[in-house]
């Protein structure tokens, strides 16, 4: 019984440390930022044409969580960012400036305050 009753509550525990209410509504590479939105979202883009590329999300009913944007190129982690999510719907981005070697496939993971990857998305940097 006392075994049970353990169990139950570890269980219970941890169902409410994983459980969120929020989401990733927006996640997207975009070429640039302006009043706090994404201006052109893309998957691919030339080496020639641009050096940097961001990466956007809009958090919705996530305030009170850190979200970390983790950059990952050839296996490899390159940078990361977390952020505060300080209001119901929250927009962050960052931004990576690439050298000339880098090109091919990147992905950045939107990361909850555990690791979880709540989403991800990649591009191709050609």
């Amino acid at each position: 019984m006392r075994k049970t009753l353990q169990l139950i509550i570890l269980s219970t525990t941890l169902i409410g440390m994983n459980a969120y209410s929020g989401e990733v509504s927006r996640a997207m590479f975009t070429t640039s930022i302006e009043d706090r939105e994404p201006v052109m979202a893309v998957d691919s883009v030339s080496s020639s044409a641009f050096s940097s590329i961001s990466f956007f999300t809009e958090l919705n009913d996530l305030q009170g969580h850190n979200i970390t944007h983790q950059w990952i190129f050839d296996d490899k982690v390159m940078f990361e960012k977390s952020f505060e999510v300080n209001g119901d719907r929250w927009r962050v981005w960052t931004s990576k400036t690439f050298l000339p070697g880098w090109t091919g496939s990147w992905t950045v993971k939107v990361l909850d305050s555990n690791r979880l990857e709540l989403v991800s998305k990649s591009f191709e940097y050609q």
